[in-house]
């Protein structure tokens, strides 16, 4: 099968992210202030085992260095044969990079939770950041998503400044909420480049559902009769992000041919 890809002419395309981004301000203008709570420190399961303080909270994290290792590289390796273009080498790259280092920033939080801790557990920014645009360049073209990555990145890390230098979540949790709507919108917007792209909804559910048992941390616990958390939960349904789209990358091969007119 072969189709042509005219991409989006360029004042359409501006026109489209100039109406995300004014979204977006609208969206940060709409909500109010939500500073730092002490209670969000506060989590259902804070066992000690072994003197690991918040021991399943912490060795929940590991899997993420295994998968975030591998997953790193195999991709620096080209052993991902569908990453078939410069610009998804750096996104997934970073996006691995980013899982790896989330066990560490994760488990360092969980040691200690508190204010000048939780910066280091804000490591799922970049992961974001860089899956959105792996994403972009698969969907929209090349060009564009290395400057969404690069963008996106900065973002990513002006929202963690803001957060700390404000007392202020507003733009981590709107970083974080963005993708899980423009991720899937794009599935059903622009035609798939590749095979097997059902795994960007798959992995967006998962994402979904890991938030929905952090937010029900104390009552899954109770429910289960005290053996896990609901954090400790989230942290392993989590880690099957990046497990399912390393399954997507060993198995999707390229859809159809793609000519580039306007590049």
């Amino acid at each position: 099968m072969l189709w042509v890809d005219h991409h989006l002419p360029c004042g359409k395309r501006t026109r489209l992210w100039g109406g995300a981004f004014l979204c977006w301000v609208c969206l940060m203008l709409a909500m109010p202030k939500i500073p730092h709570s002490p209670k969000q420190h506060v989590f259902a399961d804070m066992r000690n085992f072994l003197g690991v303080p918040n021991t399943l909270n912490v060795i929940s994290n590991f899997p993420f260095l295994v998968v975030g290792v591998l997953g790193l590289v195999l991709c620096l390796q080209g052993s991902f044969s569908a990453i078939s273009l410069r610009g998804e080498v750096w996104g997934w790259a970073f996006f691995y990079a980013a899982i790896a280092g989330m066990a560490f920033g994760s488990a360092y939080y969980h040691l200690k939770p508190d204010d000048n801790r939780v910066l280091w557990d804000r490591l799922p920014m970049i992961a974001f950041a860089s899956l959105f645009s792996c994403c972009i360049i698969e969907r929209v073209g090349e060009t564009i998503g290395i400057i969404c990555l690069f963008l996106l990145l900065l973002l990513a890390l002006a929202s963690i400044a803001y957060e700390r230098m404000f007392d202020d979540l507003r733009l981590c949790m709107l970083f974080q909420l963005i993708p899980c709507v423009a991720i899937p919108s794009m599935s059903f917007v622009f035609p798939p480049k590749y095979t097997h792209s059902r795994y960007w909804l798959w992995t967006t559910g998962v994402y979904l559902l890991a938030e929905f048992e952090a937010l029900a941390d104390r009552k899954i616990y109770r429910t289960n009769h005290y053996i896990i958390s609901g954090h400790s939960l989230e942290h392993l349904c989590l880690v099957m992000v990046p497990v399912l789209l390393s399954v997507m990358l060993m198995h999707r091969n390229i859809k159809v041919t793609r000519w580039r007119l306007n590049n």
